[in-house]
């Protein structure tokens, strides 16, 4: 009994070293700081409105205001004014009420009822450049047959693309170049009779390349100082390996792998899941339908890309997370330096490990 209350007494006593973003306490500074270089933290996780606690992604902001274990505190108040959508919180529960109306959206109208067989691309002849930041996007999402022998290798057999406003603006069939050993009618709902006459893989290339380059040539879009569009998808480079295309690192955005709608421990979600979790509907009930899933992402991408994130200008430098002494556990004056900075400060130092999409937003 002596021995846990001196442990109490010595635990109080002893000065605590607190993250000022996600309020883990730490013994010693140098814990702190090897936790700072690890977690990240920036302004753009997600983040409690209550206690303004910093989180790896919305899946454990959800925890921390909804889950099993959820702090007191912030889940009354989150019960009374939060989206379960969108995880904001509001002045007052009239205020949630109509802004539900707005952040809990219907399926798109069926890809059937929309005029597809009309769907031709035509670059534009003059591509205005406003020379900001902002670059238009576009979303994709293929459907697979199966090749090979056991059926069990993923074939591009159909393709569909959609802009910002969630216009159709290509969809077709794709003539898979080795032979078809299972449909898989149940899911994608294709046929034989889809795929007579079905555009060949070469061609299917370069009119998407159209769409994404705006009808401009590599060569010819660095020459005139244009800009590619944004690609948006669910699995991405698995789409983009079916297609045999390759396209910019820096231009993809993919909903399967952008750290806050991932698990906690960084795995993906379902598209199926992030819908439902984040834009209120159901997709993928029955047969896939990709002008579907194309909205999906393009909802999700816009609706991340509004978030406001206010970023501090800070003089502090960040060599100092970068010395190669440091990672060596060395002393060394950037070492020291950090030690000497306040927990705010090492929050402001931290940075992100991935790119927001609120960069992309056409108000920076």
């Amino acid at each position: 009994m002596f021995g846990m209350l001196l442990a109490m007494l010595t635990c109080h006593s002893g000065s605590r070293h607190k993250c000022a973003a996600c309020f883990k306490q730490y013994k010693k500074k140098e814990h702190l700081i090897a936790h700072m270089k690890a977690s990240y933290h920036s302004v753009h996780q997600p983040k409690c409105s209550v206690c303004q606690k910093h989180c790896k992604s919305f899946e454990s902001l959800r925890e921390h205001t909804t889950g099993p274990l959820a702090k007191g505190n912030c889940s009354k108040i989150f019960a009374e004014r939060g989206c379960n959508l969108c995880m904001r919180i509001f002045d007052s529960p009239d205020f949630l009420t109509e802004h539900r109306q707005i952040c809990c959206l219907q399926p798109p109208v069926p890809l059937e009822m929309l005029d597809t067989e009309s769907l031709i691309y035509d670059p534009p002849e003059n591509v205005e450049n406003s020379g900001g930041s902002h670059i238009e996007a576009i979303a994709i999402d293929c459907e697979m047959v199966g090749g090979g022998s056991d059926g069990s290798l993923d074939l591009c057999a159909r393709v569909c693309l959609v802009d910002e406003d969630e216009k159709p603006i290509f969809h077709t069939y794709v003539q898979p170049q080795i032979p078809i050993t299972n449909y898989r009618y149940e899911v994608t709902g294709i046929t034989e009779d889809h795929l007579k006459d079905a555009m060949p893989l070469d061609e299917v290339q370069e009119k998407i390349l159209q769409i994404l380059y705006n009808g401009e040539s590599i060569g010819r879009l660095r020459l005139n100082g244009g800009k590619a569009r944004v690609l948006l998808g669910h699995g991405l480079e698995h789409d983009l390996d079916c297609l045999r295309m390759n396209y910019p690192d820096h231009l993809l955005r993919d909903t399967a792998k952008y750290p806050p709608l991932m698990k906690t421990n960084l795995v993906s979600h379902s598209l199926k899941y992030l819908v439902k979790t984040y834009l209120g509907y159901d997709i993928q009930s029955g047969m896939h339908n990709p002008y579907e899933d194309c909205v999906a992402v393009m909802r999700l991408y816009k609706r991340l890309r509004a978030q406001k994130h206010q970023t501090r200008v800070v003089d502090l430098s960040l060599a100092a997370w970068t010395t190669p002494s440091l990672m060596n556990g060395h002393d060394s004056w950037n070492y020291r330096g950090l030690e000497n900075m306040t927990p705010d400060e090492l929050f402001d130092t931290s940075k992100s490990n991935y790119r927001c999409w609120c960069l992309d937003s056409p108000h920076l």
